[in-house]
């Protein structure tokens, strides 16, 4: 899909959608920037600690919505993109709204690839973004950090 047509879509959406896609643009350029400005163990410092969960998670439309906006507004930015900073970017999304989600990294080693690092996010187990390589990557840290997620 071009770029015209992504923008005539996004002129068909609510205003509800354009402003979650608008949010979800600026948590991938705040992502971004801080994997490139920020070593690791800074970035996933604040991984762990961006947002409180609340007693009632947002519901599956309101996470569905949260995850449609950063797979659209993605491919379209002009800079590279990657599972890190949409994993990053999703997770504090739903962070800030008092979402548990987790945040996974974990690598894995191909022939063809050599060594290859993955993110992915979860919530109550179920992959959100990221699940077409978190099978085959195996998880080293989670963030919040916890005990009993894989």
């Amino acid at each position: 899909m071009s770029l015209a047509t992504f923008l005539h879509r996004v002129k068909r959406t609510s205003w509800s959608e354009r402003l979650i896609l608008a949010e979800a643009v600026g948590a991938l350029a705040v992502a971004a920037l801080a994997i490139r400005l920020f070593p690791f163990k800074t970035v996933a410092a604040a991984a762990g600690s961006v947002g409180q969960e609340k007693e009632s998670e947002a519901q599956g439309p309101d996470v569905e919505k949260i995850r449609w906006a950063i797979n659209a507004a993605a491919p379209y930015l002009p800079w590279r993109i990657a599972c890190f900073q949409e994993g990053l970017a999703l997770h504090s999304m739903l962070r800030r709204r008092g979402v548990a989600s987790f945040l996974h990294y974990g690598v894995g080693q191909s022939p063809e690839r050599g060594l290859t690092a993955h993110v992915w996010v979860t919530i109550d187990s179920r992959i959100l973004i990221g699940e077409e390589g978190a099978g085959s990557h195996a998880c080293l840290a989670t963030f919040p950090a916890t005990t009993d997620r894989p």
